[in-house]
């Protein structure tokens, strides 16, 4: 054993001094590997990152989340409805959680935009009325602050909690908490900041927000006179009861609303998780696109190996059939072509890999995005090379191993 383990190591360090005798050409072969493996580690780092982004997405937009909004959706997705859509009302939300035993939390919604104002410093921002089951059921902690109760929604408080954007916009560093906002015309009491959420799947700045109790919204923003609602928010038991619930609400307001068959409901149940796990799969299907092409990159680059690797053995057929002349057996000539190949593919895996890291932080900044390096690909990469080496270094170690000793070292 210890004979063997001599010999495969002076083989391993014969083959290295090849390499380095030539440079150029070794290190031509080894680029064409450390391209395809960095291609690689970018692709799986790439759709790693990106795969978890839609699933944190996922896990912002809320627990188990069933929306239900007043006014149709047409085939193309515009919703036909507006805001003076009158047929969604509270009563509507409490049948929800009264009658639907799939949902375990219900929360009425009126939203819109609105100017906010502190001091001399002014913004735009969307503001929703909703109760305060809304941040359980949107997974919404707080960055400062309290949440407002439901006593406060009973008594119309003018209470309200804001965004991370709308505390930049109008506070800078400062904490807003107990400071007293204008919210069109009304004075509204901060009680509390909302954690930082980011962008929706559709790119909207989830943080310019503020959140204030839905009778406040309805009566005191919207107007005395008005009391419908925009929305129906709510979470399933769970998320394989998602999809019944959706059936047995869309009964019960068609029964509500007095709704005959064949009439266009005037409301309509949207499942945002949906898109943002067609995202996912996408993202899936488009890594598997670009693996599968980088693949080929290595492929490619193994190719140039077998040809570097046969230009070898055509400039050293003399020394082969010295090295056979001498005593040497076909094992040794084979085993040392073969340990040049996978040196060259090691060398390129290893520079692949730096090579994917520099990709991976140059991709990251530019998507703005959390790329790291994924820890398989220390095993994958020089896996793959040392793979690609054996694979395609075989047939030209082989070819040198069968050469006839007489007719190498009469080769010129």
């Amino acid at each position: 054993m210890n004979a063997f383990g001599g010999i495969v190591t002076l083989t391993c360090i014969e083959a290295f001094r090849s390499i380095r005798r030539n440079k150029l050409r070794s290190g031509l072969a080894a680029v064409a590997i450390s391209v395809g493996i960095a291609a690689v580690v970018c692709v799986l780092a790439i759709g790693r990152a990106g795969s978890q982004r839609a699933e944190e997405q996922l896990r912002n937009l809320g627990d188990n989340f069933v929306w239900v909004e007043a006014g149709s959706r047409a085939p193309s997705g515009v919703r036909t409805g507006t805001h003076g859509t009158t047929r969604l009302t509270l009563e509507d939300a409490d049948a929800i959680l009264r009658e639907v035993a799939l949902m375990k939390r219900v929360t009425p919604n009126v939203d819109g935009t609105a100017q906010v104002i502190f001091g001399d410093r002014h913004w735009r921002t969307h503001y929703r009325g909703v109760g305060p089951d809304y941040l359980t059921i949107k997974r919404w902690p707080l960055a400062e602050g309290a949440p407002y109760t439901e006593e406060d929604v009973r008594k119309l408080s003018s209470v309200c909690l804001i965004g991370e954007t709308v505390r930049e916009r109008l506070f800078g560093e400062a904490s807003p908490v107990g400071q007293l906002l204008r919210v069109d015309s009304q004075l509204m009491l901060i009680v509390g900041v909302l954690a930082s959420k980011g962008q929706s799947v559709t790119g909207q700045d989830q943080d310019d927000t503020i959140l204030l109790p839905w009778s406040t919204a309805q009566k005191k923003i919207r107007g005395r006179n008005q009391s419908w609602l925009d929305d129906i928010i709510g979470s399933a038991a769970s998320a394989e009861t998602v999809n019944p619930a959706i059936d047995q609400i869309t009964v019960l307001l068609r029964q509500r609303h007095q709704i005959n068959p064949g009439e266009e409901d005037d409301f309509n149940i949207r499942r945002p998780d949906e898109i943002i796990k067609a995202q996912i799969e996408t993202s899936h299907t488009v890594a598997a696109l670009l693996l599968s092409v980088a693949s080929i990159a290595i492929v490619v680059g193994g190719i140039g190996l077998m040809n570097v690797m046969l230009v070898s053995v055509n400039e050293r057929t003399r020394e082969i059939g010295l090295r056979l002349a001498v005593g040497a057996t076909d094992a040794a000539v084979q085993l040392q072509f073969l340990g040049e190949a996978m040196w060259l593919t090691l060398l390129g895996g290893i520079s692949g890999l730096l090579l994917g890291s520099i990709g991976c932080v140059v991709l990251g900044r530019w998507l703005a995005w959390s790329v790291t390096l994924p820890l398989e690909s220390f095993i994958v990469g020089p896996g793959v090379a040392i793979a690609v080496g054996l694979f395609f270094g075989f047939y030209p170690a082989r070819r040198a191993a069968r050469l006839d000793p007489i007719d190498a070292l009469r080769h010129e």
